[in-house]
């Protein structure tokens, strides 16, 4: 059986860290920043984990 192409859009969007966690990018701060807070936009600037079923699916995703 072939090797399991790792899914390049999942590779750019997602990083492992040493302990197996799954980081993402919080959504909604690409643009119109000017309405929302500080506060919030400091807030969605941290990378969130990603947890449960979507882990696992992007576990498989980038062939983990």
């Amino acid at each position: 059986m072939p090797k399991m192409k790792t899914d390049r859009g999942a590779a750019k969007r997602f990083k492992i860290t040493g302990t197996g966690k799954i980081l993402r990018r919080k959504a909604f701060r690409s643009h119109i920043l000017e309405k929302k807070s500080s506060v919030r936009t400091r807030r969605l600037a941290r990378e969130a984990e990603v947890t449960g079923g979507d882990a696992k699916a992007v576990r498989r995703m980038l062939g983990i």
